[in-house]
């Protein structure tokens, strides 16, 4: 697999070598020790989530608070997906820096999201499906959401009509408030 460090350091993306013939197609979608090998640190899983979602959901922008902090690694098993990450660790070089990659269930292809870096995605077909693979389990009351939609912030999420998103994304404050409030990670070069 071709393991690639994006704008946002310590987030990866993950193409798998794909193995196919007249049966189909096999590839190994998630490789710790590889992973491992080009991060520097290890992943260990404790939770995996999946949602649906229909075309023009707009999903996020979700982080967690440190402790516990939480790493991702998410993959679009049905569908596809406009997937943001944005640095918001502060002190980062990068803060602010976002990264897009579109996922598409035949391709494989995942992202690896650090602690304290933000993610959200936009559904590009009905019925999208994303699993999250987790390197903690759910704390209630850790969850920290920024309004995905903060003209400062200005993602390119690529919609042409406006999206569906839950009334606590499209009320949940923009980057300003909540870093006033304190609630983001520190930037810790070592564990990027």
């Amino acid at each position: 697999m071709r393991i690639t460090e994006t704008a946002v350091p310590g987030a990866f993306v993950v193409e798998p070598e794909q193995l196919a013939d007249e049966r189909g197609v096999f590839y190994e979608s998630l490789r710790t020790d590889l992973l491992a090998d080009a991060t520097g640190r290890s992943f260990e899983t404790r939770q995996i989530n999946y949602s649906t979602s229909r075309r023009n959901t707009l999903r996020g922008l979700h982080s967690v608070t440190s402790p516990p902090g939480q790493a991702k690694f998410v993959t679009c098993v049905r569908g596809a997906l406009r997937d943001i990450v944005v640095d918001l660790r502060i002190g980062s070089p990068a803060f602010g820096n976002y990264e897009v990659t579109v996922l598409e269930a035949g391709s494989g292809r995942s992202v690896f999201i650090p602690e304290g870096v933000g993610h959200g995605f936009l559904a590009l077909t009905d019925d999208s499906c994303i699993s999250y693979v987790l390197s903690t389990v759910h704390v209630p009351g850790t969850q920290i959401d920024i309004n995905p939609l903060d003209p400062g912030l200005a993602l390119p999420w690529g919609f042409t009509t406006p999206p569906l998103l839950s009334p606590k994304d499209s009320q949940s404050p923009d980057l300003a408030a909540v870093l006033s409030a304190g609630l983001l990670s520190h930037w810790d070069p070592t564990i990027t």
